[in-house]
């Protein structure tokens, strides 16, 4: 394959350019940068020029015929989207418990019945490194097929230290070996396990005396995550183990008001967390205040659709000054998606969000939220190649037409991965 790419004719290129310092907040997170009858020039898996098509004609007209070319005529090019939060490596299903909520059944009954993360618990601790690997295998080609170059990973569904480092494990294997980025998150705190439920205090040591060493000695993660809610961790103990992470070199994240309002916004203001996650419930306060410390939101509306729970009050994050990202937050309980075009779908029918917005906040404000924007999340000179071409006249498409995937070709550094919306 050449080592230049030259994508041409866009109908429209989205390059997401000037948010690379800061997440985009209020208004800018409207400031998408759309260039007509764009293109992108690519030298060695890293954008050189985006800009007009004739433009980069132009310019590269001694090289245009050595190049490889692909014609986007007719067609829109982002950045490759980015998903900040997932549970990626994790074994079994749970559509039972899809038809237990079906009938009445709340998440909180279901799981502190054994079920919930309690289940998935089970099945992957049950899994092999091997087989946790093939099912995440798979996962990882289907978020690449929905034009998703970068995935953060979170463990939590294995409570020992030995299944945690198992996840932890495959996610470092699989971001060697797969194409898609992965970004590892430690989450020991996603519940406590049932023969502990009557003395928690006793796994928040194990997790932060026993696991966040480890884990932080042979550099599995880069953040340390908790489920902070009633019945599961309390912000107290959250506090403790998000604290200790830090003295580890983990930076906070935290599950933060999903079931209730449990001052988990609060909370990841208070340690310079540098989001937190879901967010359902936040109280006015919490949202002031992770505004005030510029802590981003990663909202999840696929886990609201799924749950039929209310969702995020994401119009009034964003008019606050909280920076919005959006994730699938893909996971067998509460989200078993790994459409991120889905989500934005949601986000603009849901909870009140722009096309415009809906964009920033799978792109470069996901990128912010797991510490990539350096490399990812627009199309700017010296960034990684990570493009998304869209089968589509405008972007406005992408969250006008629901429950379709419009992905055409998807490059990873440079490289062709998707092309005509089939793995290559």
């Amino acid at each position: 394959m050449s080592q230049t790419v030259f994508i041409s004719n866009a109908a429209e290129v989205i390059t997401m350019a000037g948010h690379t310092n800061k997440p985009a907040k209020k208004e800018a997170m409207s400031d998408i940068n759309v260039i007509e009858n764009g293109g992108v020039w690519i030298e060695e898996g890293k954008i050189v020029a985006v800009d007009t098509d004739e433009n980069i004609r132009a310019k590269y007209k001694d090289h245009i015929n050595t190049a490889e070319q692909i014609d986007a005529t007719g067609k829109i090019v982002t950045p490759g989207l980015i998903d900040p939060h997932t549970h990626l490596v994790h074994a079994g299903t749970r559509e039972n418990e899809y038809a237990m909520r079906l009938k009445g059944k709340t998440y909180m009954e279901i799981m502190n019945a054994g079920g919930g993360i309690h289940a998935t618990t089970r099945a992957t601790q049950q899994a092999t490194h091997e087989e946790l690997y093939e099912q995440s295998t798979k996962r990882l080609n289907q978020f690449l097929q929905h034009g998703v170059t970068t995935v953060e990973a979170k463990s939590g569904y294995g409570l020992t230290l030995e299944d945690e480092l198992k996840q932890l494990e495959v996610t470092e294997q699989l971001n060697k070996e797969h194409p898609v980025d992965l970004v590892s998150t430690f989450m020991g705190a996603h519940a406590v396990p049932l023969d502990e439920k009557n003395n928690p205090d006793k796994f928040v040591d194990r997790v932060i005396e026993e696991m966040l060493p480890e884990v932080a000695r042979r550099k599995l993660a880069t953040f340390n995550d908790v489920f902070c809610e009633r019945g599961v961790f309390t912000p107290e103990q959250s506090k403790r183990i998000l604290e200790a992470g830090k003295a580890y070199g983990l930076t906070p994240k935290i599950h933060a008001d999903e079931i209730e309002s449990y001052a988990g916004a609060e909370l990841a203001a208070e340690v310079g967390a540098i989001s937190a996650e879901h967010l359902l419930k936040a109280s006015d306060e919490g949202i002031r205040s992770m505004a005030e410390a510029g802590v981003i939101g990663v909202l999840l509306p696929g886990t609201a659709f799924f749950l039929m729970a209310e969702y995020a009050q994401a119009r009034r994050m964003i008019d606050a000054g909280v920076a919005v990202a959006l994730s699938t937050d893909a996971n067998p309980g509460s989200s078993p998606t790994i459409s991120l075009p889905f989500i934005m779908n949601l986000g603009c029918l849901n909870m009140g969000m722009t096309p415009e917005e809906v964009l920033t906040a799978t792109t470069i404000n996901a990128a912010h939220a797991i510490g990539c924007a350096n490399e990812a999340g627009s199309l700017e000179a010296g960034k990684k190649a990570d493009i998304t071409i869209w089968d589509v006249p405008n972007y406005l498409f992408l969250s006008y037409q629901y429950g379709m995937n419009h992905v055409d070709t998807v490059i990873k550094a440079g490289k062709q991965l998707v092309v005509g919306g089939q793995l290559r």
